[in-house]
């Protein structure tokens, strides 16, 4: 889970976004245009870049591994993490057993 809350909803990301790329010609730069909307909207313009940042990556345009792929990655490692430690508390008990079974058979 994200530690930060997130104060704006996914319509509200995407126009802005989208406010950033349409409008940046009509201003001298990128980063005039994301100042420009992030001061409209109530955000950071560092946050508002970001968004514009991601938005370029999940649609080609900048490299990078889209939302989507990164979303994936993440659930299979806590799968993977998960699988780990199922492996490990089955070891753990086998032994348990086995010794248990050793103790039984030498008395």
């Amino acid at each position: 889970m994200s530690k930060t809350t997130n104060k704006f909803s996914p319509e509200v990301r995407a126009r802005a976004v989208r406010l950033v790329l349409d409008n940046q010609g009509q201003h001298g730069s990128r980063w005039q245009a994301v100042m420009s909307i992030s001061a409209k909207i109530g955000c950071a313009p560092q946050t508002l870049n970001e968004w514009v940042k991601k938005a370029e990556v999940d649609s080609g345009k900048r490299a990078g591994i889209p939302t989507d792929m990164a979303e994936k990655m993440k659930a299979l490692e806590r799968e993977n993490r998960e699988l780990r430690q199922a492996n490990e508390i089955l070891r753990k008990a086998s032994a348990y057993f086995a010794m248990a079974e050793l103790d039984r058979r030498s008395k």
